[in-house]
């Protein structure tokens, strides 16, 4: 009688545990940002809300900077080794090149205009990602991408002479050859390969943002920076279709609704931090250089001429005339949007 209690109470022990773990969802989340970053911290924030508002049944465990590239991680989530991600349009183009449409150089003017566009355009993007397995937490940017380099940059021309960074996943043989092209000296590397390039030499000209500069020390082996807004680096936060299923129906829309405005918020901060990052890689050493009026002609030609190269090649056609439609949309209907851009 009393071996049957034990076996009993053994047997109920186990099924309640059972039970516990079977609702608890372990999601797994990387991203190439370092720890103490601006994005990690976003992440941590995401975590401590998305478990306080499941009362843990939804755990975030986050990977910062410490499994390889873009590429690597999404990798990973194929094989579902991970279920989550925050990335670059640079990798997102890697699952769907549609996710690329934002990226076009000389395209926005100001932050307004990318806004617009993007809030426009999102949701076909998101269907796009969600044909491929993939649903969209938020949307975000890091900051405009700019030219790093060796030695100063103010024209197309001077770029030309450098060994210029190129991602060397999803879309990276189609850029080397577009950079090609145009000229250039493309050097297709993953992005964790940056710094020892730069060390190393075998790199002299990187394209990233100044805050992701900063956080990777990027900056530390460049020297100068030029200071022209060549095209915003959006990205998200993505997990994987599968993974979302698996959390409860009715937690779905609220933890949606934390990442989103966990997302603005982020956003938010980025664009202010921007110019701080700027101060602070100066005060370190790095030289910003102007681009005056005339060199400026010679940039948004060259984007120019490259935008018959990108439609249909690295943006499908249909997202890349709608970027530019909504972006000359904005232009015409709202005052003060800045000075025209090439397209």
């Amino acid at each position: 009688m009393k071996l049957r209690r034990i076996i009993l109470a053994a047997v109920c022990t186990a099924l309640f545990s059972y039970g516990a773990s079977a609702q608890t969802v372990v999601v797994k989340l990387a991203t190439v940002a370092p720890k103490d970053s601006t994005w990690y911290h976003y992440l941590v924030e995401l975590k401590q809300s998305w478990a306080q508002a499941s009362d843990g049944k939804v755990k975030l465990k986050i990977y910062a900077g410490t499994l390889g590239d873009e590429n690597d991680i999404l990798r990973r989530m194929r094989i579902g080794q991970l279920n989550a991600a925050t990335v670059s349009t640079a990798g997102l183009g890697h699952i769907d090149e549609a996710a690329n449409a934002l990226h076009i150089p000389l395209a926005f003017s100001s932050y307004a205009e990318l806004e617009y566009v993007q809030t426009r355009i999102a949701e076909s993007l998101e269907k796009a990602l969600r044909k491929k397995g993939i649903v969209v937490l938020n949307w975000g940017d890091a900051g405009w991408v700019q030219f790093f380099t060796k030695s100063p940059v103010r024209t197309p021309d001077d770029l030309r002479k450098l060994k210029l960074f190129v991602w060397s996943a999803g879309q990276s043989t189609a850029a080397e050859e577009l950079w090609k092209d145009l000229g250039f000296k493309p050097v297709p590397l993953s992005s964790v390969d940056i710094l020892p390039a730069l060390q190393t030499g075998m790199i002299s000209a990187y394209q990233a943002p100044p805050l992701v500069a900063l956080a990777n020390q990027w900056f530390a082996f460049s020297g100068w920076m030029t200071n022209m807004r060549w095209a915003p680096l959006t990205g998200a936060t993505i997990i994987s279709a599968k993974t979302w299923s698996k959390i409860p129906a009715e937690l779905r829309p609220t933890l949606a609704q934390l990442a989103r405005e966990a997302g603005i918020r982020l956003r938010d901060q980025v664009r202010q931090l921007e110019a701080n990052a700027i101060k602070a890689m100066t005060k370190r050493g790095l030289q910003v250089v102007e681009v005056p009026p005339d060199a400026m002609k010679k940039w948004e030609q060259l984007a120019l001429s490259s935008y018959s190269r990108i439609r249909g090649r690295l943006i499908p056609a249909k997202y890349f005339d709608r970027v530019l439609e909504l972006r000359d949309e904005y232009r015409e209907t709202k005052v003060g949007a800045g000075k025209a851009s090439p397209g």
